[in-house]
């Protein structure tokens, strides 16, 4: 079932910013130096291909053209599983997820860090593949 935003009327986030976004990547943090086992445990349940790439540091679960993209990223904190929001105008956003109560945490190559209000990490990032302009949310326009 897919909700649709008249079911809670309009959103009130106090800026009037014309934008977009959407879920772009669910990121699974594997703690290792080496996605090879991880890549092949995702790969086999999901029953899709996975590509690692030169650093060893990524690894993309299936099509990168799918929406949302299962990703895999080696890290040297605890696994955990986080979202990548995508948006055409990731200051916007940023704006948009700090009025619903978000803040953001820091600022890493070209994505921001992001913790909702119970707690969960999120990264707001550029849009990661040609779909983005059909699929994403418009927010702001009147």
């Amino acid at each position: 079932m897919r909700l649709r935003r008249e079911y809670f009327g309009k959103l009130e986030t106090g800026a009037d910013m014309s934008h977009k976004s959407r879920l772009g990547v669910i990121v699974i943090d594997c703690q290792t130096v080496d996605l090879q086992d991880a890549a092949a445990f995702w790969a086999g349940a999901l029953g899709a291909e996975a590509a690692i790439d030169a650093d060893g540091k990524y690894a993309a679960i299936g099509s990168r053209e799918a929406s949302p993209v299962v990703l895999l990223q080696a890290v040297d904190h605890d696994p955990r599983v986080h979202l990548d929001i995508e948006s055409d105008d990731p200051a916007a956003e940023i704006a948009r997820l700090t009025a619903l109560g978000a803040k953001p945490l820091h600022k890493a190559k070209t994505w921001t860090v992001m913790e909702a209000p119970t707690g969960h990490r999120f990264c707001v990032v550029n849009p990661q593949n040609a779909s983005f302009d059909d699929t994403a949310t418009s927010w702001g326009e009147t």
